[in-house]
């Protein structure tokens, strides 16, 4: 069989409040959107900026992270990978689709006054590691990661 790849990376701010919830056995659910952003220049040389929404789905402890820890705004750094599911719509019958970036590693990248934990990085590999672990960067290193913020116009292209 010939090799493939579903592999998703996406850096983006989160659009509102994580949705919970729990499947019939238990397992908790998160769902939530994130945006990212395009710049482009339009036909008169102006920067035109595109916002793309994706739908995120993340199970189990990262769910539980996601809870925890995302609210609106969050700025987040998720790799995971494509799925698209289907049903039967129950009003219309109509085949409906819904694609969704199923969470495999999260990293929250807002700082500490901006309601979040900042530097917690929790992946779905690192399910031996304890259930209680802060990975937040030692006092004195806000300064730093404020000076190597990068804009837009910093990017050459």
């Amino acid at each position: 069989m010939a090799k493939s790849v579903n592999k998703v990376i996406l850096l983006g701010n989160v659009g509102k409040d994580p949705e919970m919830r729990s499947t019939g056995g238990g397992t908790l659910v998160a769902n939530f959107t994130l945006a990212t952003s395009d710049r482009q220049k339009d036909p008169q040389g102006n920067w035109q900026d595109r916002t793309e929404w994706h739908n995120l789905v993340a199970f189990t402890r990262l769910a539980e992270i996601v809870r925890d820890y995302v609210k609106k705004g969050s700025k987040l750094y998720v790799e995971g990978k494509i799925q698209t599911r289907s049903w039967d719509d129950k009003e219309t019958g109509a085949k409906r689709y819904r694609t969704e970036i199923i969470v495999n590693d999260i990293s929250l990248l807002s700082g500490r006054d901006e309601g979040s934990s900042g530097g917690y990085s929790r992946g779905s590999s690192a399910s031996s590691a304890p259930a209680n672990f802060d990975q937040r960067a030692p006092a004195g290193n806000d300064e730093y990661a404020q000076q190597a913020e990068i804009s837009d116009d910093d990017i050459p292209f």
